[in-house]
């Protein structure tokens, strides 16, 4: 954030309001789902995402059919039993499934705008997203957040719903104008696909595969070493562990640990695997996979072929995923004569990069035009 969002947010004033006083949870009809029965891909029938307990792609993470829920848009979802109490403001349709409640303003005479609920949404997680608050010691749900209170901007008295407005506006300008920046450096802005690149995507569903075990492709996976939060000197080293938030890194620290090597691939204890290309830390709920002399675009489909295999609910709390688990793992790869195609595995991803980048693009350049607008009309 700039100096000049930073002292707008020290000049206003500031008002405290109790969470129930302007919110309302909303009635959702109980649905007849397991989460570890429903897909994690729209198909024909099951069209609408569900909403539970988990923040990795804010909560909703799973279908269901449309018949028979309450369909929700532009609300608040909060969890109510996580390891994580994180608020989303979720602007697209979905239904409730479990471990999770929505909430919505109550008064008529307003109906906050996306950027207005965003503001809210940040201020709610300043009392509810919380590292003191975990599985074994839980925030509760909406009966005991709706007594919490937080913190608005105000004028004259009344909710400052013009600053929410512009800040948020200004916030993503400031983004985009980073994205911008971070294309001309880079060169992403170059989106369009070489003849290998579209013919690989193309040709995707007559790819041979083959199946490897993880040991035998990169040797035996590490174990990181535990180090608690209380024993932590800070640093610059990201230090990894279990979890969604923030990719798993939990802290930068400045002990002496072990240095895990750049284009390496973590798993953790509930067996999400994730690409690392820096130097990190790893605490004793994470294995490290060596595929740091693959190529990086290679390492990247690697991952991805890791998390497809680890990460289907055979690894919880109950039962943590370990190196050992690495090493008996095994994964599908594309091959030519019998060996895994790194190179196909490179043109794959980047071929997806490109495509992924355009629409971040397009993103850009639509946030950027409606900025404009936003500012322009409240100023």
């Amino acid at each position: 954030m700039n100096a000049s969002l930073d002292e707008k947010l020290r000049g206003v004033e500031w008002g405290e309001y109790r969470i129930g006083d302007l919110f309302e949870k909303i009635k959702t009809n109980k649905l007849p789902y397991k989460a570890d029965d429903l897909p994690k891909c729209a198909t024909d029938k099951y069209t609408l995402p569900c909403l539970t307990s988990s923040f990795n792609n804010q909560g909703l993470n799973y279908y269901v059919p449309r018949n028979g829920a309450t369909i929700l848009k532009n609300v608040i979802s909060i969890p109510s039993n996580s390891d994580v109490y994180r608020a989303y403001f979720q602007s697209r349709e979905f239904t409730v499934l479990s471990d999770a409640y929505a909430i919505r303003w109550k008064s008529d005479e307003l109906m906050p705008s996306q950027n207005q609920y965003m503001f809210m949404v940040m201020c709610i997680n300043k009392v509810t997203d919380l590292s003191i608050y975990s599985y074994k010691n839980k925030l509760g749900g909406w009966n005991v957040v709706k007594n919490k209170y937080i913190q608005l901007p105000k004028s004259d008295g009344k909710i400052d719903f013009a600053f929410m407005e512009n800040f948020i506006a200004e916030l993503e300008a400031q983004h985009v104008a980073q994205l911008e920046t971070y294309f001309s450096v880079t060169g992403l802005k170059d989106t369009h696909l070489t003849i290998e690149e579209k013919q690989s995507l193309q040709e995707f569903d007559k790819l041979e595969w083959g199946k490897f075990n993880l040991e035998a492709l990169y040797g035996k996976s590490t174990r990181g070493k535990r180090l608690k939060s209380a024993d932590r000197i800070p640093g610059s080293l990201p230090f990894v562990t279990a979890g969604e938030a923030d990719e798993g890194v939990s802290d930068f620290i400045g002990n002496d640990v072990h240095i895990f090597s750049k284009n390496t691939t973590t798993i953790d204890m509930f067996g999400s695997a994730k690409y690392r290309n820096y130097e990190y830390g790893g605490d004793d709920h994470v294995a490290i996979v060596h595929t740091e002399k693959l190529p990086m675009k290679a390492a990247i489909f690697v991952t991805t072929a890791i998390h497809k295999s680890s990460h289907n609910g055979q690894f919880d709390y109950g039962r943590n995923f370990y190196a050992k688990d690495a090493d008996n793992l095994n994964i599908v790869l594309p091959v030519r004569n019998g060996q895994p195609d790194y190179g196909k595995m490179e043109t794959i991803i980047s071929a997806i990069h490109k495509l992924v980048m355009a629409e971040v693009v397009l993103y850009a350049d639509r946030k950027s035009k409606a900025t404009i607008e936003v500012v322009s009309r409240n100023n």
